[in-house]
């Protein structure tokens, strides 16, 4: 294995984000059982070297668009682990009031715009984020996040033939994990190469894997910088794998066990900590300084969401508008 070509600082950052994502995923699914999270919750476990590795290699003027699956993308991109707690927990203090919940995260102040709940929901805001900065003259890009599920879905083909057509700077980011919601990739796609289907829209793309975060981010820098200079679409598929079911609803019987450990073996975390001890850059006090830090967080993040209010019932219309009735 070659030696990452990072300064010992940068692996170790790679690492810590890695496992804030993590230790946030592991104590969603602890709190959603103590009822103190409901609603839909989708873990990240076994896909942080994605949101790790691409979101930072991005701009702080650039957009992103995620799925409902985006905690890690959301702690990426700048949003405080307290405030995501907040609104996992439905408390107003939460980045949208605890109005939108696991799957509805949104920040303005760093351009992310969600969180999105329908299969393939974002990539027609991306394609319209991306039109607006063309508009604009804005050097931006805009990148959408999407599972290879979307993929099946028609605003997936509108979405590329618009990008494609009008030349627009969207970075299309695929995090194919194989399943979708629960059925293989190949019993439900005739045609499996995700690549071939972005180039039938004459989009550059690219295969990366998806478990070295050092890949991810290479991968990202290019592609980026191609989108901004050239002012056209990339596609990127991430090939990944999460580790726990679709969501905490999903009984995961669609997966044989000895698949989800062969997996295990090359997991991002897992992958990334050995390569750097053996490269003698980091050790085990290294790492346990890390979990502390991330410890204190999750703490911190936790009692605030717990010592926040709900949002005042006063507020109930707040940002409802009604349409004004036609004259008769």
């Amino acid at each position: 294995m070659n030696p990452l070509p990072y300064a010992r600082e940068q692996c170790i950052e790679l690492v810590r984000q890695m496992l804030r994502i993590r230790r946030f995923e592991e104590t969603c699914a602890q709190l959603y059982g103590e009822g103190k999270i409901r609603g839909f919750l989708h873990l990240y476990i076994g896909e942080e070297a994605v949101a790790v590795g691409a979101v930072p290699a991005l701009h702080a003027d650039d957009a992103v668009v995620a799925t409902y699956r985006e905690h890690g993308h959301a702690l990426l991109r700048g949003i405080p682990a307290r405030t995501i707690m907040a609104e996992m927990f439905g408390k107003s203090t939460g980045c949208c009031r605890g109005r939108g919940g696991s799957m509805h995260l949104f920040d303005a102040a760093t351009r992310f715009y969600g969180g999105n709940a329908i299969v393939g929901g974002g990539l027609p805001l991306a394609v319209g984020l991306a039109l607006a900065d063309r508009m604009q003259g804005r050097q931006r890009v805009t990148a959408c996040f999407f599972g290879e599920g979307a993929v099946a879905e028609g605003a997936f083909h509108e979405s590329m033939n618009l990008a494609a057509l009008w030349q627009l700077p969207v970075l299309f980011c695929c995090e194919n994990n194989l399943y979708a919601m629960g059925t293989a990739l190949d019993r439900s796609e005739s045609q499996t190469d995700l690549c071939l289907k972005a180039e039938s829209y004459k989009i550059p793309a690219r295969r990366v894997d998806g478990m070295d975060v050092a890949a991810v981010r290479e991968a990202t820098l290019a592609a980026a910088a191609e989108v901004r200079s050239g002012q056209r679409p990339v596609f990127l598929e991430f090939r990944t794998y999460r580790y726990r079911a679709h969501s905490m609803f999903d009984p995961d019987l669609y997966r044989r066990k000895e698949e989800i450990d062969a997996w295990k073996q090359r997991g991002p975390l897992h992958a990334l900590t050995n390569q750097l001890r053996a490269q003698v850059v980091f050790d085990e006090t290294d790492f346990q300084q890390l979990e502390d830090q991330v410890s204190t967080e999750l703490r911190e993040a936790i009692a605030f969401a717990e010592a926040s209010a709900p949002e005042p019932v006063s507020d109930l219309h707040r940002d409802v508008r009604a349409a004004a009735r036609p004259k008769t």
